[in-house]
């Protein structure tokens, strides 16, 4: 899969003309925010800012960037494996921001409520496969994942956010990216399909 480029992603390949990828750091953003207004952000909680080398190497850029960011006050580790932190990231992001989209709840309310949690499962249980199909897998299980979400408590997502704006939503990176992952590995994806083809036609009727 390396040097694939995912539509989804890079429609025009734009990005993948103009950005070499070795001038990429991998970063996962934990921390929670929730946008007031324009230029006007409202954090939550969370300080954590993981980034590393795709090739899992420690670098002096790497070190460079984690000490800004500790001097601010935050917290930067540089992981070794930063592939499996954005797939850790990416599964709970695939399923839980479409569904509050959809339900307008916030991550305690999808986490813990039965029938939402049981597609959410579904939609998670897609993800990993695809993940592991790739070489990479989640050093979570899917519980562990919830629970998380469920610790966050009433925060709305940046998709349920996005929409409540009347901005678009970031349908193509969180979920339609994993569906053409498995479109290319010959890995079906019903449930994620499902939920993104739903979400996709509420944006564009909020848009219009």
């Amino acid at each position: 899969m390396e040097g694939t480029n995912l539509a989804t992603l890079d429609p025009d390949g734009v990005i993948n003309r103009n950005i070499c990828v070795d001038r990429v750091i991998g970063c996962v953003v934990y921390p929670s925010a929730v946008v007031l207004e324009p230029g006007v952000i409202q954090h939550v909680e969370g300080d954590r800012f993981s980034i590393g080398e795709l090739d899992g190497s420690t670098t002096d850029r790497c070190k460079q960037i984690a000490e800004a960011f500790i001097r601010s006050g935050l917290r930067c580790p540089i992981r070794p494996r930063i592939r499996q932190d954005i797939w850790v990231k990416l599964l709970g992001s695939v399923a839980f921001n479409p569904l509050s989209a959809l339900t307008r709840a916030t991550l305690e309310q999808l986490a813990t409520d039965p029938e939402i949690n049981f597609v959410a499962r579904e939609v998670m249980a897609e993800a990993d496969t695809i993940a592991r199909a790739l070489g990479v897998p989640i050093p979570v299980t899917i519980e562990q994942r919830l629970n998380g979400a469920a610790k966050v408590g009433a925060h709305k997502t940046s998709m349920l956010q996005d929409l409540e704006l009347g901005r678009p939503m970031e349908l193509g990176a969180l979920v339609g990216a994993v569906i053409e992952l498995g479109e290319t590995l010959g890995i079906k994806t019903p449930t994620t399909r499902i939920v993104y083809g739903c979400v996709k036609l509420l944006e564009a009727n909020s848009l219009r």
